[in-house]
């Protein structure tokens, strides 16, 4: 698990702009006014081949100022779902009233804090951290987010200070993540699949607040399978507890061998729906997609046909997920969702031999050759699976910037038509010929 590192302090010392050194984007808003950041945000990094999640906060301040108790409720939560805060302060300015109010509250949450001093920007400065020792809370770091300089001093320390994990062996088996809108019907089908009440179900939005997996066998093979919390817009997000769910929702799907994407059949395809696939997508899960509800739709002998078809149209990026259409409250078609998982998994690691994997795109070149460009054509001398779930193939080739993005999707085709990969996506990756 990565893990967490929370960002806290007052407005307008430079949070934001530390966040984006330690991410390496520029996802914060930057601007040289107070309360610009207001809702957390998070991000992703990587430090010393270590991967972490970090939240940016907004400012929090005494007096009263407008959105200060939305911020605080927001600093309030970030802090709980943090492995470590990074308390950030400005040497410029020198301990305020603001930063001892924030000092006595991070004492409260009993988690380890990181003390940056930001904007020391050039070695005249460095006498001015010594005063932020009255805070109480370790040794100051000198720090300037705007030149990058001791943040990775700043991660050294977040990292030292992570607590000790204790070795937790997780549950045997193939891991099932489902994922979707709130109430859409994922604690339902889990239940529906374990066959017993094991998940909190109610007719409300926003019930599973947390990933809670459930060990279970079938046919005498283990499995796992993860009920998600509901993952809304980004813009829609109101509870303070709502991204806190999103997160753990995020890493259930870092963690799982297959995703079940939960849709209601009642309310259709809706825009967020893509977004939320989009998540496994991205992570190169196999995703199947449960059209639930599928109970309370009035139909004839077409409307299932109909109705897939509008999937695949609109989840064109999805062609190779299998559609499963499902009841979890009468349990029609539930019987058909773990073989389908069994078959996906096992195409998420399927493994080509080189020979025939070279066979078969010859024969797809010699059919179809590239199309030229500027007098060239993308060749391909010799391909490799490199690596599995998601199958992973290496291309050497002539010239990689030849590959135009049709040809690379012709060539997905062909291997699917040569291999069944029904379910999981696969990655292409092209790489000049190195000449010897």
């Amino acid at each position: 698990m990565r893990s967490t590192i929370a960002i806290v302090g007052r407005p307008n010392v430079g949070k934001s702009t530390i966040f984006n050194r330690c991410i390496g984007s520029r996802l914060s808003i930057v601007e040289d006014e107070p309360g610009v950041t207001r809702d957390r945000i998070y991000g992703t990094g990587t430090w010393l081949n270590k991967e972490f999640h970090m939240i940016d906060t907004g400012g929090i301040q005494l007096e009263d100022q407008p959105y200060q108790n939305e911020i605080r409720a927001q600093v309030q939560v970030a802090v709980q779902e943090a492995d470590v805060i990074l308390f950030v302060t400005d040497g410029t300015v020198g301990v305020t009233d603001d930063d001892r109010y924030i000092a006595q509250m991070l004492h409260r949450s009993k988690k380890p804090i990181v003390l940056a001093v930001n904007h020391i920007d050039d070695s005249s400065r460095l006498a001015s951290i010594y005063e932020f020792y009255s805070l109480g809370v370790g040794d100051p770091i000198a720090v300037s987010g705007v030149h990058g300089v001791g943040v990775g001093d700043v991660l050294d320390a977040c990292f030292a200070a992570m607590p000790k994990e204790e070795a937790v062996p997780e549950p045997e088996g193939i891991r099932i993540a489902v994922i979707g809108q709130p109430n859409v019907g994922k604690s339902s089908l889990v239940n529906a699949i374990l066959n017993q009440d094991r998940a909190i179900v109610a007719n409300e939005e926003g019930t599973t607040r947390d990933a809670v997996d459930t060990a279970f066998q079938w046919n005498g093979k283990p499995y796992v399978i993860v009920d998600t919390a509901g993952i809304r817009k980004r813009g829609r997000v109101y509870e303070n507890i709502e991204k806190y769910s999103v997160m753990r929702a995020m890493q259930a799907i870092e963690r799982c061998d297959v995703a079940l994407f939960l849709m209601d059949a009642s309310l259709g395809i809706r825009e967020q729906d893509k977004h939320v696939a989009g998540y496994a997508h991205d992570a190169g899960k196999p995703v199947i997609i449960v059209v639930n509800k599928w109970d309370a739709i009035e139909k004839d002998d077409k409307t299932m046909h109909e109705f897939e078809e509008k999937v695949r149209a609109q989840f064109v990026y999805l062609s190779f997920a299998p559609v499963l259409f499902v009841s979890a409250l009468t349990h029609q078609r539930v019987n058909t969702i773990l073989p389908m998982v069994d078959r996906v998994y096992e195409n998420s690691r399927r493994r080509i031999p080189t020979n025939v994997l070279n066979e078969v795109i010859a024969d797809t070149q010699i059919t179809t050759p590239a199309p030229a460009r500027n007098g060239k054509r993308f060749r391909i001398y010799y391909a490799t699976q490199t690596g599995v779930q998601p199958p992973e193939f290496v291309f050497s080739c002539n010239d990689p910037e030849l590959l135009h993005f049709t040809y690379q999707r012709y060539l997905e085709n062909q291997l699917r038509q040569a291999f069944d990969f029904e379910g999981t996506p696969i990655r292409l990756i092209a790489r000049k010929k190195v000449s010897v």
